[in-house]
């Protein structure tokens, strides 16, 4: 294969690093849409036996560098910041005008700069691009991708492949303000779930049908994401993690961590979210648990109910 083939391979192939509970759905959807190659790579070997049986598209690597090598576009999808760091230092040397680096996972939004400047410095464009919707919508490609970018214009060229797997992709600035959208959801988030949570622990003990509460709920003011689509009261929602025993999804662990970079954020600019600190300060004393720790953030109706 000639150069200039070689180069065009790699233009038109994706890769994407880690295929937890969210990045498996993410590579599920860029292998039914994507028209080129699509490379993954997790140092969980099951994760990769699973995707790669599922579509044999789908193509493995020995390490990040050669992920880097062979793919022009690379996803990450990570826990933590210091996974993102670890990842992108294996990319660098691999990155050159054709790099478009995007990273979904939920970071500080000054990691998110400093990354996409190091990006920068090596000819490629780099992007914070978290994402809401939960494994849910992972699967079923409906994702919301909050990008920050370094411009517009470079915003219209990634784009394209954040459709395959999300409904709404959505510009929200310069490069970490993905990351200020996606703190400020997720704060949100955790509020909704815990008046949910004691809404319906609240209506089922004063004898309310919880099916019926629900529905009265998700028909009234109080409707919500987490009264409609993730209902925390198990067997409301058939396919909700609260009636699969509260497994999969979004763990508490990961919530509390959020929280914990959006009261960090708000620490910067000097104000209190008086109502996002308690749902920090709920979900942090749900991880001191191992029994709540890595079940889905919808348990804190678990953890209400057994309060009483």
């Amino acid at each position: 294969m000639g150069r200039d083939s070689c180069r065009q391979e790699r233009k038109s192939s994706v890769g994407l690093v880690g295929l937890g509970q969210m990045g498996y759905g993410m590579a599920k959807n860029l292998a039914l849409k994507s028209s080129g190659p699509v490379y993954v790579f997790d140092v969980n070997q099951a994760a990769i036996q699973r995707i790669t049986q599922e579509f044999p598209n789908v193509k493995t690597v020995r390490d990040i560098s050669e992920l880097g090598d062979k793919t022009a576009t690379v996803i990450t999808m990570l826990p933590e910041h210091t996974h993102v760091e670890s990842v992108y230092e294996q990319l660098l040397p691999t990155v050159d005008k054709d790099s478009v680096l995007v990273d979904s996972s939920t970071i500080d939004a000054s990691v998110s700069r400093n990354v996409a400047q190091k990006v920068a410095q090596k000819g490629g464009v780099a992007f914070d691009a978290p994402v809401s919707g939960g494994t849910l919508g992972a699967n079923a490609g409906t994702l919301t991708f909050m990008v920050g970018s370094p411009s517009e214009a470079a915003f219209d060229q990634v784009r394209p492949v954040l459709q395959y797997m999300g409904k709404n992709v959505i510009y929200c600035g310069v490069n970490g303000s993905g990351q200020v959208a996606k703190l400020c959801n997720n704060m949100l988030l955790g509020i909704s779930m815990i008046g949910v949570s004691e809404a319906m622990h609240l209506g089922t003990k004063l004898g309310m049908d919880p099916q019926l509460l629900a529905s009265i709920l998700n028909n009234s003011t109080g409707r919500c994401w987490s009264s409609d689509t993730y209902n925390p009261y198990p067997g409301v929602i058939p396919t909700a993690p609260a009636s699969k025993g509260y497994q999969g999804g979004f763990s508490n662990k990961l919530m509390a961590k959020d929280l914990r970079l959006a009261m960090k954020a708000a620490e910067s600019c000097d104000t209190k979210p008086e109502l996002g600190t308690m749902a920090s300060t709920v979900y942090q004393k749900l991880c001191t648990s191992k029994d709540f720790e890595s079940l889905d953030f919808s348990s804190v109706f678990k953890w209400i109910s057994n309060k009483h």
